[in-house]
């Protein structure tokens, strides 16, 4: 299985130019929350066995300070994420 740690997710890619300045506005914190959840988001694909190679994953951060990731994939591995979160999904309401 391939370590999410090393799941295509550039954490290293904050841009202080993608974003307009506004002063008392943490955009760290933002890139720092946006890093996080790909982490986690990238271990849960990951843990239900989804092969997340070939995931592209950036932290960004809106002009707000709103973290954000961005997520990159092939609409193969769309369809098998969209699966997986249907699956889930039944299995919730058969509870």
């Amino acid at each position: 299985m391939h370590d999410p740690e090393d799941a295509g997710f550039e954490s290293e890619s904050f841009d202080p130019d993608d974003v307009v300045w506004v002063r008392g506005v943490d955009y760290v914190a933002g890139w720092r929350d946006a890093t996080d959840a790909g982490r986690e988001l990238a271990a849960a694909l990951a843990a239900a066995g989804f092969d997340t190679t070939g995931l592209e994953w950036q932290a960004k951060v809106s002009g707000g300070g709103i973290g954000a990731v961005r997520l990159v994939m092939s609409a193969a591995a769309a369809h098998d994420v969209a699966a997986l979160v249907r699956a889930v999904a039944r299995l919730g309401k058969a509870s």
